[in-house]
């Protein structure tokens, strides 16, 4: 079969598997996140090894050095946006959601198709945040969170209703779009130029992959970090 010069950024189906009366396809975004993760456990247990060699009464250097200083910084930034109090419960999940949305964004450097292109992806996320800003609301407002539906009057419990469902909507609806307008520029530029893109458009990688990719990250756990601390309502 001729190999088609076409600009391709589609998923596509690679296999079915079935498990009883449940049927269901192994597609890119399953491959490239299987990946993802891969590096990420990867990089974990490289980073854990690291520490355990290391010198306690000597300065980190190195690799050490770089995840020292990117754990402080997104642990001050939690403390910074959600308070002393509530923090300590939530660093490590922000943390480990920025490394992971950051991650997928950036692999398609390397010619993966970043799975945050794919609203099955995004969605789920976005879920995990709105549970957790319900739990938090009804953990530490009770019955006030019920309350604040029918506030200011009790006609507008239709639109918070709707207001608190558009949460998980809009993040995952936002991740997905940039990531994947940023895909498809790709994917036609690359159509476009045709056998030079062997050599990459670093410009547009720069920009489509690591600025537009670092920056959904940090929106996506930005949004994530406010909306729990404003259901919380907790003051320090």
């Amino acid at each position: 079969m001729e190999k088609s010069n076409q600009p391709d950024f589609y998923i596509h189906y690679y296999k079915e598997v079935s498990i009883g009366n449940f049927h269901f396809h192994i597609t890119t975004s399953h491959v490239c996140l299987a990946i993802v993760f891969i590096v990420i456990i990867a990089f974990a247990i490289v980073v854990n090894r690291k520490i355990k060699k290391a010198d306690p009464a000597k300065a980190p250097t190195g690799l050490l050095n770089v995840v020292e200083l990117l754990v402080e910084t997104l642990d001050n930034l939690v403390v910074d946006n959600m308070g002393k109090l509530l923090a300590p419960k939530f660093q490590n999940y922000i943390g480990a959601l920025f490394m992971l949305i950051l991650t997928c964004n950036l692999s398609g450097l390397f010619g993966l198709r970043p799975p945050t292109a794919d609203f099955g992806i995004t969605l789920p996320l976005a879920l995990i945040t709105f549970v957790m800003i319900q739990y938090q609301g009804i953990k530490y407002q009770k019955m006030g969170k019920l309350k604040g539906l029918f506030e200011p009057i009790f006609l507008f419990f239709p639109v918070n209703l709707i207001s608190e469902f558009a949460t998980p909507i809009s993040m995952s609806l936002r991740l997905f779009a940039n990531i994947l307008s940023g895909t498809m520029m790709m994917a036609l530029i690359y159509g476009l130029i045709g056998k030079f893109a062997i050599i990459w458009p670093a410009a547009l990688h720069a920009y489509m992959d690591v600025f537009a990719g670092a920056l959904q990250a940090y929106v996506f756990a930005m949004l994530t970090m406010v909306f729990i601390s404003n259901a919380a309502a907790v003051e320090d």
